[in-house]
């Protein structure tokens, strides 16, 4: 006897991991990043964590309620928005101008183009730009860490990173013993969150391997097959961040895996380019903010066509 099957509306495939879900194993995976901020510039980078997830839930909840709209304060994406955010900023950072960036990056980015998956950039990544456009000595007043120094306050020392001072060694840019940014120091507590990611498959390794092998490729040819300029500038400054946790956004990277290969490729060599030629030591945020604009021209460019679909020279 055949078995009879219901036939239903879709989607006819549900899925348990919810917005909400993917949004906090982000966070956990950022964690060890986090940590090990904290540890090495001292408490006031975990303030600035705390500070910038409320004021972006806050930013949020607000905005929600002025539009007069479902509330989407509980899905986490307002918080790792924050949480990302104070990563990619210096420990010194007045709290005044790490709110305005959580400001700009939900209610500009994020709710003026209509919330969760409109948004056509990353937002923190452009709040990152934006602060280091307007706010440009403030975004690039770096401390020694703990342990490098006989200070233990964070506004102990001043310092270059590594992508200026190029003294420091491998081993302190695997291990974050240098200055820069809360979460982009340590290379190692970043490659781990990004492998647990890439192990749950919340996070496709086509764009993060795209960007990295572009971009040690581009820095290997121009230094004439230097490797240790290749190591030195992949794991120096917020590649290995954003690479991971930047450009994998669900919402502004490519749906295809051609469209997210090219992606990273394009993120790669624009890293290279304004690293190498550009005004800026650091080109990881303008790079991926760019391609973020590019996303929907990927997308074309390699959306498979449906079956039996007409092509523009097929007869209709």
């Amino acid at each position: 006897m055949a078995t009879r099957l219901p036939i239903k509306p879709a989607p006819h495939l549900r899925d348990e991991l919810t917005t909400q879900k993917i949004m906090l194993l982000v966070m956990a995976a950022l964690v060890p990043a986090a940590m090990s901020g904290i540890i090495r510039f001292g408490w006031r980078a975990a303030f600035l964590m705390v500070f910038c997830i409320a004021v972006s839930m806050g930013t949020e909840g607000i905005c929600r309620m002025l539009m007069k709209r479902e509330q989407t304060i509980q899905d986490g994406s307002a918080a790792l928005t924050g949480l990302l955010l104070a990563l990619n900023l210096p420990v010194t950072l007045p709290l005044w101008a790490a709110g305005v960036g959580c400001v700009f990056a939900i209610a500009v980015v994020k709710q003026l183009f209509g919330g969760l998956g409109q948004n056509f950039a990353n937002p923190a990544i452009t709040a990152r730009v934006f602060l280091m456009l307007s706010l440009t000595s403030d975004m690039t007043n770096w401390i020694l860490p703990r342990g490098k120094t006989l200070y233990f306050g964070y506004d102990a020392v001043s310092a270059a990173t590594p992508l200026v001072n190029t003294d420091v060694s491998l081993q302190d840019l695997f291990w974050g013993a240098h200055g820069g940014c809360i979460g982009e120091t340590c290379v190692a507590a970043l490659l781990f969150g990004g492998m647990f990611l890439i192990f749950l498959g919340l996070v496709s390794p086509a764009i993060p391997g795209a960007y990295l092998g572009s971009f040690a490729l581009c820095v290997l040819v121009y230094s004439g097959g230097d490797f240790h300029e290749m190591f030195y500038q992949l794991m120096a400054g917020g590649l290995m961040l954003g690479a991971f946790f930047m450009a994998t956004d669900y919402v502004t990277s490519p749906v295809t895996t051609l469209g997210r290969i090219l992606f990273g490729i394009g993120c790669g060599v624009l890293t290279f380019l304004i690293r190498y030629f550009g005004s800026f030591p650091e080109g990881v945020s303008l790079a991926i903010l760019l391609m973020d604009i590019l996303t929907p021209y990927l997308d074309r460019l390699t959306m498979p066509r449906p079956f039996g679909a007409a092509g523009k020279g097929d007869a209709a």
